[in-house]
């Protein structure tokens, strides 16, 4: 035995150390059978502050069971935890089942929320427990698991609902990454490509400084970013259920070239808490995996949309076309749809990722800055602009006659009736 407990997390930051093997700490404790329960497993060498901080957050949505396991002893070394994740992974199915047979709890009701080598220690459990609700894979850790049998790492069949966000899957010798490469569940998540993540230094301009020893300090902190952004992302979407939409597509190229723009007509998943809402019936098990981008720093979650102006005004010039874009909930920054030659007649496209969610649009803004040594006499304007949002594809369309010159604000109207460029 490894000395493994369980821990009770409620929301005011009462807790009670319960374990299987003697049930009636778990009798004992706060642990409710109407309740659903969340655990959360972390991986190799973790303190558990992103178990308790998870914790915190899950208890200000729902009412829940939120206990976190405590196997710090069995993972100080890598090379350790992961042969000892299957001892683990059966203690974790022997707690499940001591609330199935002495408490009547389903299995259907757990879910476990595992992180690195947690997430191959959840599906160690699951593949024990029939029936088993839900596993969250948050970066499965990818040394001694790329390319191996299901049976040994995080698999689908460990439980009736299996999602995975990938934030470091890249092979740890060619591309830097300590997440598995393998898609592990029903929906497989990767945010900004799934291998490095925006906001997590590179490694690259540290060894230029030839600071060996810094650089090993650099590596270290450039792997528990992208590692841990996992875990973060997770916890940002428990409070914002229309966060964090995600794509199908073929490949991280394709998406960012706009092919996998807009939803399909099954919809999209969210990536986080609540990929269960998405209909799994209505998936196509044809090898889609699902993109979107994110922040650098928190808030993460950003709304995807197209924007497309036509050019008015007199004569072609040389400057930069921005967009802000208003809606019920909120307005967006300045973004940059077109840059350099800009020519009256010419349709400009560019999808954004915006930082805030803001509803139903009803206001286009336009801009535009000159470049240096241009005729600051030359006028510009926005003739129409359709603006379609990424997750159901609606279209919003606004019109104006006028041409400005530089750096003064254009307003548009919703054009009457809609039309399309």
């Amino acid at each position: 035995m490894l000395g493994i407990w369980i821990v009770v997390f409620l929301f005011f930051g009462t807790s009670r150390e319960i374990s299987a093997v003697n049930s009636s700490t778990i009798q004992a404790s706060y642990f409710g059978t109407d309740k659903i329960t969340r655990i959360n497993i972390a991986g190799w060498k973790t303190d558990g502050k992103w178990q308790r901080d998870m914790c915190n957050v899950l208890l200000q949505l729902e009412d829940i069971n939120c206990i976190n396991l405590d196997w710090i002893n069995g993972s100080r070394e890598y090379i350790h935890a992961v042969n000892n994740l299957r001892v683990v992974g059966a203690e974790v199915a022997y707690f499940i089942d001591v609330l199935v047979k002495k408490f009547g709890y389903s299995p259907s009701k757990v879910h476990l929320i595992g992180h690195s080598l947690g997430a191959h220690l959840a599906g160690e459990a699951g593949s024990r427990i029939p029936g088993l609700g839900r596993i969250t894979g948050l970066d499965p850790a990818g040394p001694f698991f790329h390319n191996t049998p299901k049976e040994v790492r995080l698999d689908s069949s460990d439980a009736n609902f299996v999602d995975v966000i990938h934030t470091n899957a890249a092979r740890i010798l060619f591309e830097l990454g300590v997440g598995t490469i393998d898609a592990c569940g029903h929906l497989d998540f990767y945010p900004n490509g799934g291998k490095h993540m925006p906001g997590c230094e590179d490694l690259i301009t540290p060894l230029l400084k030839f600071n060996f020893n810094t650089y090993k300090k650099e590596m270290a902190s450039f792997f528990d970013c992208n590692h841990a952004r996992s875990h973060q992302f997770y916890a940002e979407s428990i409070l914002n259920p229309d966060a964090f939409i995600a794509y199908p597509c073929r490949s991280y190229t394709s998406f960012k070239a706009g092919n996998c723009f807009f939803c399909p007509k099954e919809g999209c998943p969210t990536m986080g808490h609540f990929a269960d809402r998405f209909h799994l019936k209505n998936m196509k098990t044809n090898g889609l995996y699902y993109f979107l981008n994110t922040g650098s720093l928190s808030p993460f979650a950003r709304w995807r949309h197209r924007l497309s102006v036509k050019l008015r005004g007199s004569k072609v010039t040389q400057g930069t076309v921005f967009l802000r874009v208003g809606g019920t909930i909120g307005k967006t920054g300045e973004f940059a749809i077109a840059s350099g030659k800009l020519e009256p007649g010419m349709i400009y496209t560019k999808l954004i990722d915006a930082d805030v969610n803001v509803g139903n649009i009803t206001s286009v803004q336009f801009i535009w800055k000159k470049h240096l040594f241009e005729d600051s006499q030359n006028k510009l304007g926005a003739e129409m602009v359709i603006n379609t949002s990424g997750k159901y594809g609606y279209k919003s369309t606004f019109c104006s006659q006028d041409i400005i010159g530089p750096n003064i604000p254009q307003n548009l109207k919703p054009c009457q009736p809609q039309i399309q460029l």
